[in-house]
C-alpha cells in the first residue's frame, strides 16, 4: 500500500514554520513521495520549487506539480531541465488554472498535451501521475466525456493517476470499474482530504465539484462553531472511508494535508499506518 503526501508552497515566514512542522510531523510515515502544488498560471512556480528541494533536502522524494495553462513550451522545458538536474524523478501533471483576468491560456490546451510535451522532451525520465475524478470533472459535459479525457492523458504517456477528493466510496470503485472497462490500467491512488472546518471545505467542495454527503452536510452544519466535533466527526468519516477503499483494493491514500500534521497523522494511526500518539 502506498502512502503519499501533499503541501503546497508556504507564502509568508509564518507559514514556512507552519509547513516545516508539518513535514516533521508526517515524515515517519514513510511517504512514497511529498507533492507540492503549483500555483494558477505559474504563479508559484519559484515557491514550489523551493518546496520540492526543501522536500529533498530532508531525505524525502519530492513530486512537483506542473500545471499548464498560461505556460510556454519554452517554461515548462526549463523546469523539467531544473528537476532533471536536481535529480527529481516524478512529476504530477495538471492542466492548471487561469489566473482572473488572465486571457491567455498559453501553448496547451490540456493536460493530455503536457503529458505528451514531457515525454517527447524526457523520455521515461520521470514517473508522471494526472489527476482524475470519480465524481466527474465540473467543467465535463458529462460522465462519459470526462473518461475519455482521462483515457486521452493516459495515452500520452501518464504512469499513475490521483484522484480528487471524494467522500463515498462507491464513487470512486465505480469510477475503477469504468476505468477498467475502457482498458485504462495505470494505478489510481484516491485522494484524501482530512476534515477540520466546515466552512473551509465547503468552499473548496463548490469550487471542485467533489461532493458533501448531504448528511454529512447537515451534521457539521448543526455543529456550528463547535470546531471540536467536526474534527471528531471528521476523523471518525474519514478514517473509515480510507478502511474501505483499502479492503475494496486501492493500491493506496494520498493525503491532501493542507500544510498540517495531526489531522492525517490521526487518520493513519487509527488505520495502523503510524505509531500511536504519546
Amino acid at each position: 500500500m502506498q502512502l503519499s503526501l501533499e503541501f503546497f508552497p508556504p507564502k509568508t515566514p509564518e507559514g514556512e514554520a507552519r509547513w516545516r512542522e508539518a513535514l516533521e510531523g508526517l515524515a515517519p510515515l514513510a511517504p512514497a513521495y511529498c507533492s507540492v502544488t503549483y500555483g494558477a498560471g505559474g504563479s508559484t512556480r519559484e515557491r514550489t520549487a523551493e518546496t520540492v528541494f526543501a522536500i529533498q533536502a530532508r531525505g524525502l522524494e519530492a513530486a512537483p506539480h506542473i500545471s499548464c495553462i498560461g505556460a510556454s513550451r519554452e517554461s515548462i522545458r526549463e523546469l523539467l531541465r531544473l528537476y532533471a538536474e536536481r535529480g527529481i524523478r516524478r512529476l504530477v501533471a495538471l492542466r492548471g488554472d487561469l489566473p482572473s483576468g488572465m486571457r491567455d491560456i498559453g501553448e496547451f490546451r490540456h493536460a493530455s498535451d503536457l503529458v505528451a510535451f514531457i515525454r517527447a522532451e524526457t523520455g521515461r525520465r520521470f514517473h508522471v501521475e494526472v489527476a482524475c475524478y470519480p465524481e466527474f470533472h465540473p467543467q465535463a459535459p458529462d460522465a462519459l466525456t470526462d473518461l475519455r479525457n482521462f483515457r486521452t492523458k493516459v495515452e500520452a504517456g501518464a504512469d499513475g493517476a490521483i484522484t480528487q477528493y471524494f467522500y463515498n466510496a462507491d464513487a470512486y470503485f465505480r469510477f475503477v470499474e469504468d476505468c477498467r472497462r475502457m482498458r485504462i490500467g495505470i494505478p489510481i491512488v484516491p485522494g484524501i482530504m482530512p476534515i477540520t472546518q466546515f466552512s473551509q471545505l465547503a468552499r473548496f467542495s463548490d469550487a471542485c465539484g467533489a461532493e458533501i454527503p448531504r448528511w454529512l452536510r447537515r451534521r457539521m452544519e448543526a455543529y456550528g462553531d463547535d470546531a471540536a466535533s467536526i474534527r471528531a466527526l471528521g476523523e471518525e468519516v474519514v478514517t473509515r472511508l480510507c478502511e474501505r477503499l483499502l479492503e475494496g483494493g486501492a493500491p493506496g491514500l494520498h493525503f491532501y494535508t493542507m500544510n498540517r500534521a495531526e489531522p492525517t497523522l490521526a487518520i493513519c494511526r487509527n488505520l495502523g499506518l503510524a505509531p500511536q500518539a504519546a
